[in-house]
């Protein structure tokens, strides 16, 4: 029975030693010349102006929670997709009650304003 699971330990082997050479290669050909200008901290195109640990306004959450929102939605939609014939009613209601789930999420986040921006 292990030697089913032999082609995918060398697998994960061959494709970990090529990360591995790739990034090594990558160090060791690689220029070398640091400056102020490079190791300084980077934000958005421009000097960071205010410290990392600074609050963030709500609205940003609530914005991540709508995208988790539409990220189930399709990435459940498309596999519910293809086997539809193949689970019949059952699978249609069963979808059809995530998607009235993923509808209550969006109405909160309408209610709550995150679709609007000042």
């Amino acid at each position: 029975m292990l030697e089913q699971y032999l082609p995918i330990l060398v697998f994960i082997v061959f494709g970990a030693l090529v990360g591995v050479v790739a990034i090594s290669v990558g160090f060791v050909i690689g220029p070398h010349r640091p400056d102020e200008e490079k190791l300084s901290p980077y934000e958005c195109g421009f000097e960071a102006f205010e410290d990392a640990r600074m609050q963030f306004d709500v609205r940003y959450y609530l914005v991540a929670i709508l995208f988790i929102i539409f990220d189930l939605e399709i990435a459940f939609l498309f596999p519910w997709a293809v086997v539809l014939e193949d689970i019949g009613t059952f699978g249609f209601v069963a979808m059809m009650i995530f998607l009235a789930i993923l509808v209550v999420g969006f109405i909160y986040e309408w209610k709550k304003g995150a679709l609007e921006w000042e």
